[in-house]
């Protein structure tokens, strides 16, 4: 293992706040490099929300711990001046405002990219930069109502149903601008030059809909909800309710997984076959699924391959021994003398920095940075 990660020497500038931006950096520093998070006066909202976790929220500490933190006053008309030491010396900035918003701070690309042309610039924003709706507010269920992803499941009255995570911040924004990043600092280390890379989550999150995208491409209809082989229309993809009042879900798609099950659970041959009448199949299931309990099914598929598993909660997820053994939540932030595990991440453990316990850093702790004695490692940067 790199004790130090294979972004060691890369500096992160990170303007972003709440989720999209934080865990992108979150998961640069993890690898190894060092992001100055630049904060307005009094911190960003996120560190008043609940629950508290020390001085701040816990949601602040997990996507911020291991960052630093500067206090940038966009009012301030010195502040860009002041912020030129860091500038000069960045590998990377990371934004999470309305388009417009970071050019009229004086910190758009061209401003920045004057200042230091070797800067990869990562703009994460909505709806992209142009457009109707490139200056709509908007959040993760806005991104996913656009996509279309949201029509796909419904409940019984039709009413779209809230997505379980927040797939368009994550798998839209912080996921997609991670692998932007480092491939413009690929780029960079051939070229010597940096680019700017947008992430717009709207548009990113489509990557989520591929058999409901490709739906439409053939017939030029789109999928109903529930009725999709991947949103409840067939009973090979399903969550059906148990004994106990505990759910299963079920995935048996491919055919030799689906005949084992049908077998296991003793599903009439008619109703095997199920593309005339997938409801009837869907029926049969339920009511059979519903003679036992959770376990019971479970130790009946026990050593078979059934694709079924048991649909648990966060807080058996988070004590499940096989997560324990892959070390999942080993990773832990502190504050105030008490420590929480950190968020999982989608890192190797052999790119991690080593570090297993992590701060997140009070409100203007590393306002030092600003002082004229890292113009040393500046001028190191720039003349690599």
């Amino acid at each position: 293992m790199n004790p130090r990660g294979p972004l060691a020497g890369v500096r992160v500038l990170d303007f972003s706040t709440l989720l999209p931006g934080p865990l992108a950096t979150l998961i640069l520093a993890e690898a190894g490099a060092e992001v100055i998070k630049l904060e307005r006066p009094g911190g960003e909202e996120l560190r008043g929300y609940e629950p508290a976790f020390g001085s701040d929220s816990a949601q602040f500490a997990v996507l911020n711990a291991g960052k630093r933190s500067v206090v940038f006053d966009a009012k301030d008309p010195e502040g860009i001046e002041r912020l030129r030491v860091l500038l000069e010396s960045a590998d990377v900035l990371v934004e999470q405002f309305r388009p417009g918003v970071m050019a009229r701070l004086g910190l758009g690309y061209d401003d920045v990219h004057a200042i230091n042309p070797r800067l990869v610039y990562c703009s994460i924003n909505g709806f992209g930069s142009s457009g109707a709706r490139a200056g709509l507010a908007a959040h993760d269920l806005n991104y996913v109502a656009e996509s279309g992803l949201l029509a796909l499941v419904a409940g019984s009255d039709g009413t779209p149903n809230l997505p379980p995570a927040l797939i368009a911040d994550i798998g839209g924004g912080a996921l997609p601008a991670v692998i932007n990043i480092l491939l413009a600092l690929r780029e960079r280390d051939a070229t010597g030059v940096g680019r700017r890379v947008e992430v717009a989550m709207s548009e990113a999150v489509l990557t989520f809909a591929p058999w409901a995208l490709l739906t439409h491409a053939v017939s030029g209809a789109a999928p109903a909800p529930n009725t999709d082989r991947l949103n409840g229309g067939s009973p090979r993809y399903r969550v059906y309710r148990t004994a106990d009042r505990r759910y299963l879900a079920v995935a048996p798609l491919e055919q030799r997984f689906w005949e084992t099950f049908c077998e296991e659970i003793g599903l009439p041959h008619e109703l095997r076959d199920h593309r005339n009448d997938p409801a009837a199949t869907i029926d049969a299931v339920t009511a059979i699924v519903a003679t036992r309990t959770a376990d019971a099914w479970m130790t009946r598929f026990a050593g078979l391959d059934v694709c079924v598993t048991i649909v648990r909660d966060v807080g058996e997820a988070r004590t499940d021994p096989v997560y324990a053994e892959h070390g999942v939540f080993a990773y832990q932030v502190e504050a105030a003398g008490e420590r929480i595990a950190a968020l999982p991440l989608p890192l190797d453990p052999g790119f991690r920095d080593g570090v297993f316990v992590k701060s997140a850093p009070a409100l203007g702790e590393g306002n030092e940075l600003l002082a004229a004695q890292t113009f040393e490692g500046r001028a190191r940067r720039i003349g690599s």
